[in-house]
This record gives C-alpha cells, structure tokens and sequence, in this order.
C-alpha cells in the first residue's frame, strides 16, 4: 500500500526533475524546457520507510521519459551520484530524492514486480483522518516467466550503467529500464509493461534476466 499525503512539496517533483533532467546523456530536450508529468506508478517498500515512484515526464516537444524515484527521510550511504535533490514535504518533512536506478530498494521491488507479478502498489490518500483509495495513473503488467522467480531476491548492486537504457546489475539478476519509452524495444527476459491514457498499447517499462 502506498499512503499518499495530501501535502505540498517545495520544491515540487517536477521542479527538482526540470533542474536535474538536462544533466542525463540521454537527454534530448533543450534546458529550460518545460517538464511536465504523464504518468507515474508505485512500488511497495516491504520495510515501508522508502517511498518508491517512477514518473512518465516529457520536456517541451520531446520523448516521454521514464525517471524511478527513491524518497528517503535521511541520505543514501554513498549515494550522492545518484541525488536529484531535496524537498520539503507539508508533513513528512525533508526528503531526500533519489534517482532510484541507484537505490537498492528500488531494484529489489522492480525485480519483484518482474518475477512474480506483484504488480504496482494500492494508492490511498489520507482525507480527514480517513484512507481513501485513488485511482492510478497508469496500469502495469508483466509477462510473468516462473522459472525466474528464484532470482527476485535482489540485496546488493553490484554496477549500475546509467545510459538509455539504464541497465543494473544485482547480485542476482540484470534489470534494464528504458529511460526513453519506445514500444519497439525489446530485451531478454520477464517484461514490465505499461499502459495509460495517452498510451493504450502495451509498453515496456523495464527487462529482468538472472545472471
């Protein structure tokens, strides 16, 4: 389940992507395009002290881009490569954000949602003391291989290629996540797709091969 507070962010998670997305190689925008969001789903952090996103943005005309996001209470150990920045949230307080092709609770839900079909986390929203389910802004599914699913107990990173694709390596399996959204592509393995409103035909969002 992912609480989603009624709050407010400053700098917004737009703000912090419009600063940080020109600085990718796999960029294709002009600085100071305006950034706007498409989409977005959620994992679970079985620990629930992360807060896992991974938001569809596009910039001016360009390509749909698909960011994942880590949302910590303190810093990653040696993580800085991998900080888009800080916010203030209304009621959590300050929040690290991370770039979660980095963060090893990222891979380990991606890698669950790959190989067992667990599929995006249930959205409420808290009104007046009350939880509230939202509807999300996209579907996800995957084209569940059983014969993988030893391999979805990720603990470690062992590297990280940051390019488009972005391809992890775990200590069990490779994840590779597309950062420019192309139905045509296509890799090894369990798939993760995706589908919303601008976007009815399946997509892929992500690729697991074990080691």
């Amino acid at each position: 389940m992912a609480l989603i507070h009624k709050a407010t962010l400053s700098p917004t998670k737009v703000e912090l992507l419009a600063a940080w997305l020109p600085s990718r190689s796999w960029y294709q925008g002009a600085a100071g395009a305006a950034v706007e969001r498409v989409a977005s789903y959620r994992f679970d952090d079985p620990e629930g002290e992360v807060g896992i996103e991974t938001l569809l943005v596009t910039a001016g005309d360009g390509p749909t881009y698909q960011i994942p996001l880590t949302y910590r209470a303190a810093p990653l150990e040696d993580a800085d490569e991998w900080l888009v920045g800080t916010t203030e949230h209304s009621v959590l307080g300050l929040r690290w954000v991370y770039d979660g092709t980095g963060d090893v609770v990222y891979a380990e839900a991606l890698a669950q949602a790959l190989l067992t079909g667990s599929g995006q986390a249930q959205e409420f929203i808290e009104i007046d003391g009350h939880l509230e389910p939202r509807q999300p802004s996209m579907t996800i599914t995957t084209s569940l291989i059983n014969e993988f699913a030893e391999a979805r107990a990720v603990t470690a990173i062992t590297h990280v290629d940051p390019a488009n694709p972005t391809v992890i390596e775990t200590d069990k399996l490779t994840l590779t996540i597309p950062r420019i959204l192309d139905r045509a592509v296509s890799h090894p393995g369990a798939v993760l797709f995706g589908t919303w409103q601008a976007e009815p035909a399946s997509v892929p969002l992500a690729f697991a091969l074990p080691r």
